[in-house]
C-alpha cells in the first residue's frame, strides 16, 4: 500500500506550512512594528521600531546559525542567533514574551509572605536568573520588591557574551552592586565558586541515591530563587540543567518557570501531582505548527522540559495561557519547590506531612511515623481501622511508591484544599462555572439554631462559601466543606485568600461590590501565596468575573446568573426598574408591602411568565438549582398537602403515592410554591436593610448597611487573624465519600442544606451512594451521640425524615412555611429540621469502606 502513496505529498504539506508561517510572520511584523515605542533613551539601546524589526527579522529568520566554527557547541549557536540582535532584544521581545512580569510577581509573593510568616525581613536573599540574558528580568523584579535590598547576590547566569554585555551595562546604568553576570554554561554554575562567605560546611551534594526523595540537597544556604524565564526551551541538554538546580536550591526556596509549550490532554490523564490540566490542551495542528515554527530558532517545544521540571520538583503554582496578540502561542507560567515538603514546621519528611494531614482530613488521631512507639500504635489501630485513610493518602502512596512529586495540594502554604483528580466526569460536567455565587441559607438561623463553640467538628456543604465563614467566626474545632462542583470550592478558597491577605476595602470591593479593577494584580501579588494551584488557575483565567466593563460583577455569575438576568431584563423591557429600586429604599414595611401588591408581584408572579419559563424543569435546574427530585417533592406537595403538625415515624409522607403525576399540575405547583416564598418576605423584612439575599439579587451587590455577617468589618478583623482557619478542610468530592472517611464518633454537626431532597425516594440499594439509606448510615457513624443534622427541604413533610428516625435520629421540625410564615428571610424551603442523633447502628460490614488492608507510609524509603 506504502508504493501508492504520492511521493509529493510531504513537499505539499511542507508548502502549506511555510505559507500558513510566512502569513503569521507578516502579521507580527505589522504588530511589532506597530506596538513598539522607542524610549527617550538614545538610539543605539533603542532603535525604531522600523529597524528594530528588521534585525529580530534577519537574526530569526535569514541568518543561518551555524556558528563561526570556534566549536564552543551550544555557546556557539547561541551566539551566532543572538548577536546580530543584542541591542533591541528586549524591545522585540516585550510583546511576544508574555507573562514574565506575572511568574516574577508570584514568585516575589512566595518570598514575601515566606518572609512575613517566619519573620525574617532582615535576611537577604539569593537568585539566580538562568538564561537571564540582558537582565530584562531582574530588573522589572523591581516592581514587586527591592532587588539591591530583599536580595543580598543576584546572579545572571546566561551563555551569550553578546546578551550578558548588555546586562553588564544595564546593571551599570541602575547602580546595582548585588547584581552579578556570570557568562557560563547553567549546567556548571555553582553557587561556592562566586560566595566568598559561604560556610566551608556548606556543600552543594549532588546524591546518587536510588531513591529520589533520598537525594541531598544543601543542609545550609543555597539559592532561595531560581528563575528560567523562556530559557528552558533553548536548552538542549535541559535534564543536566534541571538536575543541577536540585543541588542550586536552598531547601525552601522556590523555582519560577515560564515558558512556551505544546501539550496533549492524553499526556495529562493519569497526572496527579500537577497543578491540573485546565486550559493545559493544545490541538493537534497547534502542536503541529507551533513546533515546527519554535524549531527555526532552536526552540524545542517538545513536553519532555516540562514534564521534567515538574518531575524533579513539587509543583507550588501552575497556569496556563495564550498570547492572543502573537497567534495564540501557549505558554505556561509554574511555580516549585524542593520534592521535598517543608511546610508544617517538618524535618522534611514527606510521610510525615501526609500522616498530618491524612488525620485532619479523617479526624482520626495524629501519631508521627518517625517517633512512635509500639505501644502508641496499637493505641492508634485500635482507636482507627487501619483501612480509614483519605483520598489524599491514597494519591500519596501512590506517587510515593512511584518515585513522583506528591500532589501539588501538599506543597501549598495552606493545606485548607484536599487533593482531588480534576479529571474524573462528576468534577468535570460543571464545565468550570459555579452555580452559586452566593448563599442561600440564612446565617443568621444557622447560627441560632446550632449555636456552635469550640470543640464543634462541623460538616457543610460548601456552596458559595457563605455560610462556611459564618461558622468560622464561632471558631469551631474543624469545618470540613463539601462540594462536588470544584469551582464552588475554588470561591471559597478565594475568599479565605482574601481574609489571609487584603486590607478590608480590598475585601469589600471583591464581596461586598463584586468588582475590583485591580483584580488579576491582587491575585497574583497578594493572593497568590495564599491558594492551591487549581484554585489559582481558575481565577486567573476568570479575571473578568470582577473586572469586565461589561459585566455587572461576581454576583451575575454562575448558573443562577440567568434568574438574575431574567429579572433585570423584566424590569427594564417591562418599565418597572423604578419600582424595584422604591422597594429596596422602603422605609417601612407598610411602604414595601405596598410597592410590592401594587407594582411587582402582578408582573414576577404573572401565570404567563411562570407557564413560559418558571415552571419550565430546564429553566429550574439551570438558573435556580432545583433538581428533578426536589421538582418532584413540590409538585406531591401540591397534589398531596402534608399535615402542618412534625410526622411521626409511621407517618407516610407526601411522596409515597405513584411517581406518575400530571405534567400539567406543574405549573400551578411551581406558582403556589413562589407565592408562599416571595409574599411572607415582603411581609416580615425589610429587603434594602435587614434582607442581603434578595438585595443581591435585586441591586447586583451588597451596601454597608445590608451585607452578610461575613463582610462586617469586625468579621474581617477576626478572620484574617492567623489562626482563623487551621481548621478548615475544603473537599472536592460527595457527601457520602467525605462521611465514609471520617473517623467514627467524631462529626457533632452535619448541615445538608437541601441536598437529601436531590435523592431519589426509590433508590433503596443500600450500597449505592445516591441512596438515602447509604448517607444516613455513614452519618450516624461519623457522628457523635447528640450529634446533629441541619437541613432545609422544598417539603413539608420530607420522605427521608422518616429513614432517618430508622436510623438513630430523633427528628424535629424546627420551621415551616405554614399559614404564611416563613422559615428565615429567604424563606426558599418548606420546612427546616434538627436530627439528633441518639443511638448508634450496629457496625456493618457492608457499609464500611475495606481497602484490602492497611498502608503505612514507613513501607516507603524516604
Amino acid at each position: 500500500m506504502a508504493s501508492f502513496i504520492p511521493r509529493t505529498l510531504p513537499m505539499d504539506l511542507h508548502a502549506k506550512f511555510y505559507l500558513v508561517g510566512a502569513t503569521l510572520f507578516l502579521l507580527v511584523g505589522i504588530i511589532l512594528t506597530l506596538t513598539l515605542r522607542p524610549s527617550s533613551k538614545g538610539n543605539e539601546e533603542s532603535p525604531s521600531a522600523f529597524e528594530s524589526f528588521l534585525r529580530f527579522f534577519y537574526a530569526s529568520f535569514l541568518k543561518p546559525h551555524n556558528g563561526d566554527g570556534t566549536g564552543n557547541g551550544q555557546q556557539d549557536a547561541l551566539e551566532s542567533f543572538y548577536k546580530a540582535q543584542a541591542g533591541v532584544y528586549d524591545t522585540t521581545r516585550k510583546r511576544l514574551l508574555r507573562g514574565r512580569e506575572d511568574m516574577l510577581g508570584l514568585a516575589a509573593a512566595q518570598l514575601v509572605h515566606k518572609s512575613d510568616t517566619e519573620g525574617t525581613h532582615d535576611v537577604k536573599r539569593i537568585w539566580v536568573d538562568i538564561g537571564g540574558g540582558t537582565g530584562w528580568n531582574i530588573e522589572a523584579m523591581s516592581e514587586f520588591v527591592s532587588v539591591p535590598e530583599f536580595f543580598s547576590s543576584v546572579y545572571l547566569v546566561d551563555f551569550s557574551p553578546s546578551l550578558c554585555e548588555v546586562a553588564r551595562k544595564r546593571f551599570a546604568r541602575l547602580g546595582w552592586k548585588n547584581v552579578k553576570v556570570v557568562c557560563q554554561d547553567a549546567r556548571t554554575f555553582r553557587l561556592e565558586d562566586h560566595e566568598d562567605n559561604t560556610p566551608d560546611a556548606v556543600t552543594f551534594r549532588r546524591s546518587s541515591a536510588s531513591n529520589y526523595y533520598a537525594e541531598d540537597g544543601p543542609n545550609v544556604g543555597g539559592a532561595d530563587l531560581i528563575t528560567l524565564s523562556y530559557s528552558l526551551s533553548m536548552i538542549p541538554d535541559f535534564y543536566s540543567v534541571i538536575d543541577s538546580l536540585s543541588s542550586l536550591l536552598a531547601p525552601s526556596g522556590i523555582i519560577g518557570v515560564i515558558d512556551f509549550y505544546v501539550q496533549s490532554i492524553v499526556d495529562l490523564s493519569c497526572r496527579n501531582y500537577t497543578g491540573g490540566a485546565i486550559n493545559r490542551h493544545v490541538n493537534w495542528f497547534g502542536r503541529l505548527f507551533w513546533r515546527a515554527w519554535f524549531d527555526v530558532d532552536r526552540v524545542g517545544l517538545e513536553p519532555g522540559r516540562r514534564d521534567y521540571l515538574e518531575y524533579r520538583f513539587g509543583t507550588i503554582l501552575g497556569a496556563d495561557s495564550r498570547n492572543y496578540l502573537l497567534g495564540s502561542i501557549p505558554y505556561y507560567m509554574w511555580l516549585g519547590c524542593s520534592k521535598k515538603p517543608t511546610s508544617l514546621n517538618t524535618p522534611n519528611y514527606p510521610h510525615e506531612i501526609v500522616d498530618r494531614l491524612d488525620a485532619a482530613v479523617t479526624e482520626s488521631p495524629y501519631l508521627s511515623p518517625v517517633n512512635h512507639t509500639q505501644a502508641l500504635s496499637r493505641t492508634v489501630e485500635s482507636s482507627t481501622p487501619p483501612e480509614l485513610r483519605s483520598k489524599a493518602f491514597d494519591a500519596a502512596i501512590i506517587n510515593l511508591s512511584a518515585n513522583l512529586p506528591l500532589p501539588s495540594f501538599f506543597y501549598q502554604n495552606h493545606h485548607w484544599r484536599i487533593h482531588y483528580d480534576d479529571q474524573l466526569k462528576k468534577h468535570t460536567q460543571f464545565k468550570h462555572e459555579y452555580i452559586y455565587a452566593f448563599t442561600w441559607e440564612d446565617s443568621r438561623v444557622d447560627n441560632r439554631l446550632l449555636k456552635l463553640g469550640s470543640e464543634d467538628v462541623v460538616l457543610a456543604i460548601t456552596s458559595a462559601g457563605d455560610n462556611i465563614l459564618s461558622y468560622a467566626l464561632s471558631s469551631p474545632a474543624r469545618i470540613h466543606a463539601v462540594d462536588m462542583n470544584p469551582n464552588q470550592n475554588h470561591l471559597l478558597e478565594l475568599k479565605v485568600a482574601a481574609y489571609s491577605a487584603l486590607p478590608y476595602a480590598d475585601f469589600w470591593k471583591l464581596f461586598g461590590e463584586g468588582r475590583h479593577a485591580d483584580f488579576r494584580s491582587l491575585l497574583i501579588s497578594r493572593l497568590s501565596p495564599h491558594m492551591s494551584s487549581r484554585a489559582f488557575q481558575y481565577w486567573l483565567n476568570n479575571t473578568h468575573v470582577f473586572m469586565s466593563s461589561r459585566g455587572k460583577g461576581l454576583y451575575e455569575t454562575g448558573g443562577s446568573r440567568h434568574a438574575i438576568r431574567i429579572i433585570r431584563l423584566l424590569a427594564r423591557t417591562l418599565g418597572f426598574r423604578t419600582q424595584i429600586k422604591a422597594l429596596l429604599s422602603a422605609k417601612t414595611l407598610n411602604e414595601q408591602r405596598e410597592i410590592w401588591a401594587k407594582d411587582i408581584r402582578p408582573i414576577l408572579m404573572s401565570r404567563l411568565l411562570n407557564y413560559l419559563l418558571v415552571s419550565q424543569e430546564k429553566f429550574l435546574w439551570a438558573a435556580l438549582g432545583v433538581p428533578p427530585n426536589q421538582l418532584a417533592m413540590i409538585e406531591a406537595d401540591h397534589l398531596h398537602p402534608a399535615p402542618e403538625s412534625t410526622p411521626s415515624p409511621s407517618s407516610s409522607p407526601p411522596l409515597s403515592h405513584s411517581q406518575k403525576k400530571p405534567n400539567s399540575t406543574r405549573g400551578q405547583a411551581v406558582w403556589e410554591y413562589m407565592a408562599q416564598t416571595l409574599d411572607p418576605v415582603i411581609d416580615s423584612s425589610l429587603l434594602g436593610t435587614d434582607n442581603p439575599y434578595y438585595l443581591i439579587c435585586l441591586h447586583g451587590s451588597y451596601t454597608p448597611r445590608c451585607h452578610p455577617d461575613y463582610l462586617s468589618p469586625q468579621s474581617h478583623h477576626k478572620l484574617s487573624r492567623t489562626p482563623a482557619f487551621d481548621g478548615l478542610r475544603i473537599h472536592t468530592d460527595s457527601i457520602n465519600d467525605v462521611v465514609s472517611r471520617l473517623a467514627p464518633n467524631t462529626l457533632t454537626v452535619a448541615v445538608l442544606m437541601d441536598s437529601m431532597d436531590w435523592l431519589h425516594p426509590c433508590d433503596e440499594d443500600p450500597s449505592s451512594s445516591s441512596s438515602a439509606n447509604t448517607q444516613i448510615t455513614q452519618l450516624n457513624r461519623a457522628l457523635k451521640i447528640g450529634g446533629r443534622v441541619l437541613l432545609r427541604s422544598a417539603a413539608l413533610v420530607p420522605w427521608y425524615v422518616p429513614v432517618f428516625e430508622g436510623l438513630g435520629f430523633g427528628a424535629k421540625r424546627v420551621g415551616a412555611r405554614i399559614k404564611g410564615s416563613c422559615i428565615d428571610r429567604v424563606n426558599m424551603y418548606a420546612s427546616c429540621y434538627v436530627l439528633t442523633k441518639i443511638r448508634n447502628l450496629p457496625a456493618v460490614d457492608s457499609n464500611t469502606r475495606a481497602r484490602g488492608g492497611s498502608v503505612d507510609l514507613e513501607d516507603f524509603e524516604i
